[in-house]
Parts: C-alpha cells; sequence; structure tokens
C-alpha cells in the first residue's frame, strides 16, 4: 500500500497503525461535524437558509478543531494533532497576512 508509506512520510510517523488511527480521528470528527449540523437545521427554525449556512462556516471552524484535539487526545495521538493545527493556523494567517 503506497499510499499508507507516502502518509507515513508526510505526516512523519513511524507505523501504518498511526496512520490509520489518524485517518480515524479525522474520520470521526467529520462526521460528528455533520450531525450536529444536521441536529442544528433540525432543532432550530432557520428562517433564512443563507443566515444559517453563513453563521454555520464561522463557527465550525473552531468547533471542528476543538473536536480534532479531543479525538486526537482519546486516540493517543494528540501530540500529532497539536502540531496538525499549529501549521493549519499558520498557513491560515499567512494568507491573512498577504491580502492585507
Amino acid at each position: 500500500m503506497v499510499w499508507i508509506e507516502k502518509l507515513k512520510r508526510r505526516w512523519n510517523v513511524d507505523s501504518a497503525g498511526k496512520v490509520c488511527i489518524i485517518l480515524c480521528v479525522f474520520a470521526l470528527t467529520g462526521t460528528t461535524v455533520m450531525f450536529l449540523r444536521r441536529f442544528l437545521k433540525s432543532e432550530f427554525d432557520w428562517a433564512q437558509e443563507r443566515w444559517f449556512t453563513y453563521s454555520y462556516y464561522w463557527l465550525i471552524l473552531p468547533f471542528y478543531n476543538v473536536l480534532l484535539l479531543m479525538y486526537g487526545a482519546i486516540f493517543g495521538q494528540f501530540r500529532f494533532f497539536c502540531e496538525f493545527e499549529k501549521r493549519f493556523f499558520r498557513r491560515l494567517f499567512s494568507i491573512f497576512k498577504r491580502r492585507s
């Protein structure tokens, strides 16, 4: 499985098992966020679909990142996901710096 070896090198992990755990954490986080969206949309009467969509995407980013760290800690990969978040926010803020 060549793609697992590529992910091992890219993520700097030493085993295919850790790659699988990391992929599971990403899958669980995405699934949780999907169910949260479905729950919020059904529980609250959102008169304007556009308002819900904009507010959801602005609010989901920090919640997704916190969930990612929580699931990472549960599965013993907190250090990996902490570094992953640092790289993500460095890239995000460097894009904003270039635009201003």
